[in-house]
């Protein structure tokens, strides 16, 4: 592994779209290398009045050769753009010997590249949003409160759950508003979800059909399963002494979500791609998130370790809640993911990230001080339970 590269103090932010927020004024304070790369200049530069930073950022045009061209060794470049097109970009770093960011999951197309930027000296960041991002942060946070607990060797029993939803602050009859691609929540539903419930290894073909009450701080929700859950366990830290009864990671939605959805369901049941992609559209142009639309975030993750039999163990449980609502100034998706990513984002700047792959949250010492940054920067959140 090298050394990792010096950052030069630029960053390339790419993509404005509703994710894009106060993360980026952030960097704007910190350093005068910002530029800001959306469809054409006259939109990103539309994006910076937006957001209240013409002038401290510099509006590009964005194709991937543009970008390509103005790359130069230890700049950093932020990806707000989908998830297929996160591993060029990637490419173009390495090329560039520039380090990476964004906020998504780690692809197989982005994990390909990562010993190739790992032996350039190049810092690739991923799933420093907000889930994923600070649910991963919550976890290992809570993890290390329960070990410290427990103990690590101790066998015990554990019930690991998280839930993260972006949903109308105001409740509509749809119990719902699209505030990102529509085509990828329906799609996201397509996929099966893997978890583990009642001690066993559970497939969801169709996750929606595994939806249940949760109540949040005594409010009624209801939640699903989502993707597959299973790898995080070693993610987070969990020690092998502790078999786990669940583990789950899922969204989180109003309740009512899945009496209103029903409609949404026989689609996606017997519908194509195609067919799927108009549903999309039309849904998209009948439950828009507007500019008068406030979002609330919800985010809770909740650890539960007993030892022994019932009533005869040491029992240790544990959550941390994320509630937000956005305001005129910014959506509270928009806060959650941006801050995130730019506090990922300064790391790098100051040379603080190994070269090679690294997440929001590698270890528990890192999410505690992530958490409290973030905290100080207004994503407060409440921590309960034991020690």
């Amino acid at each position: 592994m090298s050394e990792v590269v010096a950052a030069s103090g630029t960053v390339h932010w790419v993509g404005a779209g509703l994710s894009t927020g106060s993360g980026l004024a952030d960097l704007c304070a910190r350093t005068d290398g910002v530029r800001l790369w959306h469809r054409t200049a006259d939109r990103a530069a539309g994006a910076l009045d937006r957001l209240g930073l013409t002038g401290r950022a510099a509006p590009r045009a964005y194709t991937l050769d543009a970008l390509t061209a103005e790359l130069a060794p230890g700049d950093v470049v932020v990806s707000m753009l989908p998830a297929p097109d996160h591993a060029p970009l990637l490419a173009a770093c390495v090329a560039r010997r520039a380090h990476f960011a964004c906020s998504s999951y780690v692809s197989d197309a982005v994990l390909e590249q990562v010993p190739a930027a790992g032996r350039a000296g190049l810092v690739v960041l991923t799933e420093a949003g907000l889930d994923p991002g600070i649910d991963h942060l919550f976890a290992h946070a809570l993890v290390a409160r329960a070990r410290a607990a427990i103990g690590a060797d101790t066998s015990a029993s554990y019930r690991l759950t998280s839930y993260c939803g972006g949903v109308p602050a105001v409740p509509n009859d749809f119990r719902y508003r699209f505030s990102w691609a529509p085509l990828g929540v329906l799609n996201a539903l397509r996929s099966p979800a893997r978890y583990v419930e009642n001690g066993a290894e559970t497939v969801a073909a169709r996750p929606w059909e595994a939806t249940r009450r949760h109540v949040v701080d005594g409010e009624p929700f209801e939640v699903y399963p989502n993707r597959d859950s299973l790898p995080f366990v070693e993610q987070y830290g969990l020690p092998p002494a502790w078999k786990p009864v669940a583990f789950v990671r899922g969204t989180l939605r109003l309740d009512g979500w899945l009496h209103a959805w029903q409609p949404v369901f026989e689609e996606l049941r017997e519908g194509d791609d195609t067919r799927i992609a108009a549903l999309a559209r039309e849904l998209a142009a009948a439950y828009p998130t507007t500019d008068t639309d406030r979002d609330r975030v919800v985010l809770e993750v909740a650890l539960e370790v007993e030892t022994g039999t019932a009533g005869n163990g040491t029992s240790w449980s544990g959550s941390c809640l994320l509630d937000l609502v956005g305001d005129e100034e910014e959506s509270a998706m928009a806060r959650c993911v941006s801050r995130t990513l730019a506090l990922g984002v300064r790391r790098i700047l100051a040379g603080a990230l190994p070269p090679g792959l690294n997440r929001a949250a590698e270890t528990a010492a890192r999410s505690v001080e992530w958490l409290g940054e973030l905290a100080d920067e207004g994503l407060e959140f409440i921590r309960r339970g034991d020690g």
